[in-house]
């Protein structure tokens, strides 16, 4: 069965990966990236093997909250349902992580940018859509301080937290909206793939990125993620996994999200 898909991190490794494996099952493809050259590449690479296939793409820096407000828009006036939400796009190691904003910009594009687009389009979800969202093995106890802006991390700890809030909300969602949301899942796509941003964080090849690939692939298409809604799968060990223990605190996963929501009121309040 045909599904519409929005991918997001897709011009470039994972995200890339997966975008082609999902073309070649004749998906429908909602393409994100943050360069139109890049966007427009990545179109081109994927319909050299799967010429028939639909691809829509959608700039955006998910680092400007504007921006990831104006990507909702434009995802829900193109399309009245989507089937699946891939939330790929990362960062890791960049040259200057503090935004304009005053904001580590890990926590904006790992953590807040994909919560609000996810609530964004959460009303072109049924109960069988998907979220899924890329953690990581590296997961470490947020600094809600470092979080609000008012305290630097490293990159490695900015990271780990960062990831570590996507997966605590990704769990608080699941549990507070229930049955009639779609299916929230995390994912680490296995530890050290060949990507840009391994490469660029630790300086080694890496593994191969169809290893990442193909978990994200069997998670929005295949029927064992058909109910696996606030679950964590870790792909290092191929099984279902226990994530760092805050995952499973809902006082902090609420702590955790009402953070993010301050944050986007003030960021929305320095856009306007």
């Amino acid at each position: 069965m045909q599904k519409t898909i929005l991918l997001t991190g897709g011009t470039d490794g994972i995200g890339l990966e997966t975008a082609k494996l999902l073309a070649a099952k004749g998906q429908t493809l909602l393409l994100h990236g943050r360069s139109d050259a890049k966007l427009a590449n990545a179109k081109e690479v994927i319909k050299q093997n799967s010429p028939e296939v639909h691809i829509n793409t959608f700039r955006a820096d998910l680092s400007n909250i504007s921006e990831v407000l104006a990507l909702a828009s434009k995802v829900k006036d193109q399309y009245s349902s989507i089937d699946v939400l891939i939330n790929n796009a990362g960062v890791f190691k960049v040259q200057n992580p503090i935004t304009d904003t005053g904001y580590d910009v890990r926590f904006i594009v790992n953590a807040i940018a994909p919560y609000l687009l996810t609530t964004q389009l959460l009303p072109l979800f049924s109960a069988n859509g998907r979220i899924i969202n890329l953690s990581s093995a590296a997961q470490a106890t947020v600094n809600i301080e470092a979080l609000k802006g008012h305290q630097q991390l490293s990159d490695s700890d900015a990271y780990a937290q960062s990831k570590l809030a996507l997966t605590m909300w990704t769990f608080q969602l699941a549990r507070s909206l229930g049955d009639k949301a779609p299916q929230f899942i995390a994912i680490n796509p296995a530890s050290f793939l060949g990507s840009k941003m391994v490469k660029d964080a630790y300086g080694t090849q890496g593994k191969d990125l169809s290893i990442g690939a193909n978990i994200l692939v069997r998670a929005a298409l295949d029927d064992e993620f058909s109910n696996a809604s606030g679950k964590y799968f870790d792909n290092d060990i191929g099984n279902w996994s226990q994530p760092h223990p805050d995952a499973l605190d809902e006082k902090k996963r609420k702590v955790l999200i009402e953070e993010i929501e301050n944050t986007l009121d003030k960021l929305s309040i320095k856009n306007t």
